[in-house]
């Protein structure tokens, strides 16, 4: 049976009985008995199909192990929709899956109009990204299966969540992997591409056509109320916001009533928007300032002048986006840690942060205690920080975890 959902969907890709069938190499079938989603090039021994296209999935004797979008440029070959026999990957399947990513987030306590929807993997929706910013969805198709149901997924978020207006932002490097060019621009609806935000007490303003991810980092939602709960209880007099970008953490710091907050990015559009987002919540611009520079140059510069904080953030971009990167990341990681601990005030804050995939969360806790030993610094861990609960990690699916941070208090 074929049946057309218009440009950009899938073709014939409903009837699982004619699918192409891939099939593993002996041992290899141990990942998705635990159901584990990835199939690697290396598992396969024979099989293939178009990009996007589901196969079916067998191990080595010939058992069926589950349903799966085909990338024949990717490294991870094959990506699983179902682990059930007698499921169909068709539209019907993408309809309830969109629900079900929905429908789980109506039970979580999120203070804000800005929310992740669905969460790629974690989802069952291998390669998808969705944002709610209000009254517009953002979307990210990052695999050639969500690609080639693109059309399909767009309906289906568009019937659940009952809005109008999707905009696409498929500009991430891992499209490259997938064989995929670069894709942006609305795909149902239109309207501006500015938006603000509402987020716990205060507001941020974004684009969703120009600002990293899908317009903003709606993972460190809770992280932000955090600090903004410290910065009250402690009574900041001076903040150091590193890799600020267009000032999250600097606006919490200053709602919980941080004297001053010092903000570093090397994107100095990013800084405009951060200094207007200051004023969007009407804080005196005196009290903070913004510095277009390299972070690392920056702590350096503050160490030599003597000049310290008592509290900083460091959230970095992805060092590692892979676990063959680890060992380069973890480098850089100790190396802005160690110059952190050395302006920190003794009994000042560290929010550190690692959004790496490569760097799991007990090597980011030695990396990060590796940089206080080496800055002759010790401290109390408070709090271990992770990814806003709409942003969910899965039992069968540990590398949901890519976020994760630490509360460090220095000792006095």
């Amino acid at each position: 049976m074929v049946t057309s959902f218009g440009a950009g969907s899938a073709q014939g890709c409903g009837d699982n009985g004619t699918m192409k069938t891939i099939r593993l190499r002996a041992g290899k079938e141990r990942s998705l008995q635990r159901r584990h989603p990835w199939i690697f090039e290396s598992a396969i021994e024979r099989g293939g199909a178009d990009s996007g296209e589901t196969v079916r999935v067998e191990g080595h004797e010939g058992q069926f192990l589950g349903w799966a979008a085909f990338s024949p440029s990717s490294k991870i070959r094959a990506r699983v929709w179902s682990f059930v026999e007698s499921e169909r990957i068709d539209a019907a399947f993408f309809g309830r899956a969109v629900a079900s990513a929905i429908q789980a987030r109506t039970r979580l306590e999120v203070h804000s109009d800005g929310m992740r929807l669905v969460h790629g993997e974690s989802d069952g929706l291998p390669g998808l990204i969705v944002d709610r910013y209000g009254d517009t969805l953002v979307a990210q198709f990052t695999s050639a299966g969500v690609e080639r149901w693109k059309a399909v997924i767009a309906d289906a978020l568009l019937l659940h969540t009952g809005l109008e207006k999707l905009y696409e932002r498929s500009d991430a490097s891992s499209r490259g992997l997938e064989g995929l060019p670069e894709s942006t621009g609305w795909l149902r609806g239109s309207g501006a591409t500015d938006l603000v935000l509402r987020e716990h007490d205060w507001q941020l303003a974004l684009d969703i056509a120009h600002g990293h991810k899908t317009g903003f980092y709606l993972d460190q939602r809770d992280s932000r109320k955090k600090f903004a709960e410290h910065a009250r209880r402690l009574q900041f007099q001076r903040v150091l916001n590193c890799f600020c970008y267009t000032g999250g953490f600097t606006v919490a710091a200053l709602s919980g009533g941080a004297a001053h907050v010092t903000s570093i990015d090397s994107s100095g559009p990013a800084l405009v928007q951060a200094a207007a987002n200051v004023a969007l919540n009407g804080f005196a611009p005196e009290r903070a300032s913004f510095m277009d520079a390299d972070v690392n140059a920056s702590l350096r510069q503050f160490a030599q002048a003597g000049q310290s904080f008592d509290a900083i953030v460091l959230d970095p971009p992805k060092y590692a986006p892979t676990v063959a990167h680890a060992e380069r990341a973890a480098r850089a990681y100790k190396d802005i840690n160690r110059l952190a601990f050395k302006i920190l005030e003794p009994g000042g804050v560290l929010f550190t942060y690692s959004c790496s995939g490569g760097i799991s969360a007990d090597l980011f806790h030695k990396i990060v205690a590796s940089a206080g030993a080496d800055a002759g610094v010790d401290g109390f861990i408070t709090e271990r920080m992770g990814g806003a609960p709409d942003h969910p990690m899965t039992i069968n699916f540990p590398e949901g975890e890519y976020l994760k941070g630490l509360v460090v208090m220095r000792k006095l």
